[in-house]
């Protein structure tokens, strides 16, 4: 590891409840007007795309607009009146040391050390984003956390980007944009059969391993059982909730758990997302089940995440739910949703 090189977590302020991110939908609502064709399904489509976009698909990665060590905080100050940005990252290399913000220059002008080092006044606890992490956690930490931007890093914790507020907001918005113009085609055109006869298997099975505090690939087998029911044509509003639990149980086992499963069944009448972890059980599952509870660690809870495990979301969005649970041998969590009417 660099010398001098040492970003920290900070720990955040007052958790919000993961629920709150369907305070997107008001988003929605301010660019279509009123109502959307299929508003019913909406929130299922704000969710949706927060799970499918990851940082690195709003990052700015190129032309990062940094100083280094040996810089001046004058020089500091220049590119950020040049560029109209509120901070710079202190970077030699690939390597991020640390951040210099707009109200460090203003302490430096006050206090006369304008012309001295970035190194000496830099800050080095830093609130950090990796690459792979899903667009919700982003979006989280801005929640939680007061900074206008924050560093992107990949896995060999290389700076490879800078998100901010607007960069968030202007690819989701063109995002939402897409599905609004997909929900007004599909409202206006005539209905359809969602699939042919024959196109779906008669039974199929899959399991996906989660890892423990693994959140680079937290969401992924979400995303594989979104795909394979697309494959299968089904309705794309099964699609939508089916992806919401198993996206909302996966986090749960990365983040509350020592680790575990999650197994998709799909066959002719049903898909069956089925949640399995190691440990360490919950004391008191009806608690369990109600927004806003939380048995995340302190490490999550620093990060800005677990102030809501997320049952009460699958619970919402399955036809069938059921939870079981042991101290200390785990949990185990399943959704059924009939392809059906």
């Amino acid at each position: 590891m660099a010398e001098g090189y040492s970003p920290k977590i900070l720990t955040g302020g007052e958790s919000k409840s993961d629920d709150e991110i369907l305070a997107a939908h008001d988003t929605v609502r301010r660019v279509s007007g009123p109502g959307l064709p299929g508003d019913e399904d909406s929130p299922l489509v704000i969710m949706e795309l927060l799970q499918r976009l990851r940082v690195r698909d709003v990052m700015r990665g190129h032309d990062i607009i940094a100083v280094s060590r040996t810089d001046t905080m004058a020089r500091a100050q220049h590119l950020m009146k040049l560029n109209n940005i509120s901070g710079v990252p202190v970077v030699e290399g690939k390597r991020l040391f640390g951040i210099i913000s707009v109200n460090d220059i203003i302490k430096a002008l006050e206090g006369g050390w304008i012309n001295d080092t970035c190194q000496q006044h830099m800050a080095t606890n830093l609130v950090v984003l990796e690459a792979d992490m899903p667009l919700a956690f982003a979006i989280k930490f801005f929640q939680n956390y007061t900074f206008g931007r924050f560093p992107v890093l990949n896995k060999e914790r290389d700076l490879v980007g800078i998100v901010s507020q607007r960069d968030v907001t202007r690819v989701l918005m063109h995002e939402l944009t897409n599905e609004i113009t997909k929900l007004e085609g599909k409202a206006s055109a005539p209905t359809e059969p969602t699939r042919s006869e024959g196109a779906l298997p008669y039974y199929s099975m899959r399991q996906f391993i989660v890892v423990r505090n693994d959140l680079s690939n937290a969401g992924k087998a979400a995303n594989e059982i979104k795909k394979m029911l697309k494959d299968a044509g089904i309705d794309n509003k099964i699609v939508r909730r089916v992806a919401v639990a198993a996206y909302e149980l996966e986090i749960n086992i990365c983040i509350h758990s020592l680790g575990g499963s999650i197994t998709f069944i799909l066959d002719t009448e049903k898909a069956t997302v089925i949640a399995k972890d190691r440990g360490p059980g919950i004391k008191d599952v009806e608690w369990a089940c109600q927004d806003g509870t939380s048995t995340a660690n302190d490490w999550i809870r620093s990060m800005g995440f677990g102030a809501g495990m997320g049952l009460a979301n699958s619970k919402r969005v399955a036809d069938v739910f059921d939870i079981q649970s042991k101290i200390p041998s785990g949990t185990t969590v399943m959704c059924e949703f009939m392809l059906k009417k």
